[in-house]
């Protein structure tokens, strides 16, 4: 394992590399690579805490999906306008694309636009707060697709979603999250991060960029439900294995509402509400952030593991995921 783990660190220039497998509700192996700070010459461990950037999104949709259970939201509520569940708390009017927007558009990433890309809103100006940026956005950047036809992947539009859990339930996105999905995983060290490095929190990693990459010079806390968390690969396999519908491990949610969270839209096969999905079947999510590359799966065949390292460069997150199943195909027992 730790070969298969070097030649990865060696190609990528990786300071620290951590990682989680579980096979049927049980850890079968963990370990962590390198350092967590160079500067200190600070070993990593396996209780070093990673940004986890877009891993956080199947964490905001099991949010979302547990208010569903509880008949306090359903797929086809609107979100914005006079029948919207945040109606005009981010505008006085809103476009006939936006106000036909649902809560299954925001979960699918098929609201009509606001994309990934160099014009994603969620990376303009890093000092505007989220109410003023969500306002800006909707009276700034129109959709140019009616929603539901297209997949546009939106971080945005996962920041929506934080809003209309707040919204719902009253409590900040974060301590919803941290009292309704991650103490009923036994996780109790998960946080949304911290913007600079004077402020990362006690047992947290220092990111590294690479080829003129900045790790604090974005908002993160602002980024808090479409990438925002941080936590140790451990803390993931243990959310993982209790929604990944087997019953080893109990699941925080109903098996029928795992089966509609894991099914894709008509607009793209192979992205559900908040996790990628194949006909294995297999789920998962990546993310990648200056600074941060992260990986979480669960298979069809009853394993599910989580790895994170605290440096990105280009390629780096397919090689991620390679990487990991080099590893589980590695033991034949996993039967991966």
């Amino acid at each position: 394992m730790a070969e298969i783990a070097g030649r990865f660190i060696d190609e990528f220039r990786v300071p620290a590399l951590s990682m989680a497998i579980a096979r049927h509700g049980q850890f079968v192996y963990r370990e962590a690579f390198g350092s967590a700070d160079e500067a200190k010459a600070e070993r990593v461990t396996l209780s070093h805490l990673f940004r986890i950037a877009s891993v956080t999104k199947p964490i905001t949709s099991v949010a979302v999906f547990s208010l569903v259970e509880k008949g306090l939201l359903h797929l086809s509520d609107i979100i914005f306008g006079p029948r919207g569940i945040l109606q005009f708390d981010y505008g006085d009017s809103y476009s006939d694309f936006v106000q036909k927007i649902t809560l299954e558009h925001l979960l699918t990433h098929t609201c009509g636009g606001w994309g990934n890309d160099r014009n994603d809103p969620m990376g303009i100006d890093p000092t505007m707060e989220t109410r003023d940026l969500i306002r800006w956005t909707l009276r700034n950047v129109p959709l140019h697709d009616e929603p539901g036809q297209h997949f546009a992947y939106s971080n945005f539009g996962y920041c929506i979603l934080g809003r209309v859990v707040e919204k719902v339930t009253g409590q900040p996105y974060a301590e919803f999250v941290r009292q309704n999905v991650l103490t009923k995983c036994e996780i109790k060290d998960m946080q949304i991060a911290s913007n600079t490095l004077q402020d990362r929190v006690p047992n947290e990693v220092v990111y590294y960029g690479q080829n003129g990459d900045d790790p604090y010079g974005f908002n993160i806390r602002r980024m808090d439900s479409h990438g925002g968390w941080i936590a140790t690969p451990s803390d993931l396999v243990r959310f993982a294995m209790h929604v990944d519908g087997f019953s080893e491990t109990p699941n925080i949610l109903d098996k029928k509402t795992i089966e509609v969270m894991t099914t894709p839209s008509k607009a793209f096969a192979h992205y559900a509400k908040g996790w990628f999905v194949n006909n294995e079947p297999n789920w998962w999510h990546g993310g990648t952030l200056p600074g941060t590359t992260t990986i979480m799966v669960r298979t069809g065949s009853g394993l599910c593991w989580a790895a994170f390292t605290n440096t990105h460069v280009a390629g780096m997150d397919d090689a991620l995921d390679r990487l990991m199943w080099k590893m589980v195909q590695a033991v034949p027992a996993w039967r991966a």
